[in-house]
């Protein structure tokens, strides 16, 4: 008997108890889809944060302080950064406070995140450029202007697709101007990069943030080829206006790493709860071949005393077992395609091809491995025996 004919009488095998076969396949479809989304997921997330991460450029620098209260980052400490004398690879410092507010337009209200407040050399240094109207200025930050430049996300939720510029919103009891709007950014999640209103530190330290320490400070440097040199710069400086381990220094390459690092942790624990659904279809496939190789006793004796070796038996029912979880398998991969269409907790999943392999790889070792056992247990029967089952 040829492999086609061992094929054809699987397949007559797994047609013959339609419903049970289909639940068994679906056992694997579930598990395969859960796999292969959320790890879709995981990519996806990483995909988005490394995006949002690049687009802060690779010739900035971030300091953030590492405690609270005093001791922490000053404008004094921002300043001094800002010397050529001592960091010649230093094109701007964007001294930065940030808290959450709640914006709020004839009757419209909005809370977002992060009310950031700075200095116009904020808006190239962190790569978001203006779309509509225009930036504040150097003289708006000093005059303590109150002037505000929003993100998409605030222009859609507090004016309704009408254009803000000139308009004023109120914000910890203040009425700022809207100046400009800025240029969208790819985000994910409820809190993204749209969700965000900048104004003159001075503005909002008056206003809403009060003149405690500095939330960071942004660093722009003369180019990438020179972060390394910079970051050494104020590092010096750093270290001399601020105790030890008081601060961190961060680059994009760092961020990137370290986002790297994080999501690849996070892809691995969620494919691996989504695993466990897998081994419950394999164990699934077992017990339903075990039913199978009982109700078919008969039939193996009587094939087994025509003279079918135990070959031939052993890998009809692999197949059988393989072909249920291949299909179930494949149809969990497309319902994962299918779904990856659509965004999952704010983040749009990313299949990747070497997924949808490793899933159909997956599927064929469960097949072999969750129908060793039944496929085992049907070639060692005795024709003698099995002829006797009833």
């Amino acid at each position: 008997m040829n492999l086609t004919e061992i094929a054809r009488f699987a397949l007559r095998g797994i047609g013959a108890n339609k419903l049970r076969s289909t639940l068994t396949m679906l056992g694997i479809l579930i598990g395969v889809a859960a796999v292969t989304l959320l790890v879709a997921v995981g990519n996806g997330s990483a995909r988005t944060v490394a995006a949002r991460i690049e687009a802060l450029g690779a010739d900035t620098l971030t300091v953030m302080s590492t405690r609270h209260g005093a001791g922490g980052l000053t404008m004094k400490v921002a300043e001094a950064l800002d010397d050529p004398a001592v960091a010649p690879g230093v094109r701007s410092v964007s001294p930065v406070v940030s808290t959450p507010a709640t914006l709020t337009h004839e009757g419209a209200e909005h809370r977002i995140a992060s009310f950031v407040g700075t200095t116009p050399s904020w808006f190239a240094a962190s790569n978001f450029p203006v779309e509509s109207g225009a930036a504040f200025t150097a003289d708006d930050e000093a005059q303590a202007r109150r002037v505000v430049v929003i993100g998409q996300t605030v222009a859609e939720e507090l004016f309704s697709g009408a254009d803000p510029v000139g308009r004023q919103v109120t914000a910890g009891g203040a009425l700022f101007t809207v100046t400009g709007v800025l240029r969208e950014k790819s985000s994910s999640g409820a809190q993204g990069s749209n969700d965000i209103a900048v104004a003159p530190i001075s503005a909002v330290r008056q206003v809403l943030a009060g003149y405690g320490p500095l939330s960071s400070i942004l660093v722009e440097t003369a180019g990438p080829s020179t972060v390394g040199a910079v970051q050494s710069e104020i590092s010096t400086i750093l270290d001399r206006r601020l105790e030890p381990g008081a601060y961190r220094v961060q680059n994009a390459a760092q961020l990137l790493e370290t986002q790297t690092e994080s999501a690849g942790a996070f892809t691995t624990v969620l494919g691996a709860v989504a695993a466990i659904s897998l081994l419950v279809g394999g164990i699934g496939i077992t017990n339903i071949m075990l039913v199978t190789v009982t109700e078919r006793t008969r039939e193996i004796g009587i094939r087994k005393a025509l003279g079918a070796p135990r070959r031939v038996i052993l890998t009809q029912f692999l197949i059988e077992a393989t072909l249920l979880s291949v299909i179930g398998g494949g149809l969990g991969v497309a319902a994962a395609v299918l779904g990856s269409r659509f965004p999952i907790v704010g983040v749009q999943p990313v299949i990747v091809p070497s997924s949808v392999a490793l899933a159909l790889g997956v599927s064929v070792l469960i097949g072999l491995f969750f129908g060793g056992l039944p496929a085992a247990r049907a070639a060692r029967l005795r024709p003698i025996d099995a002829l006797r089952y009833e």
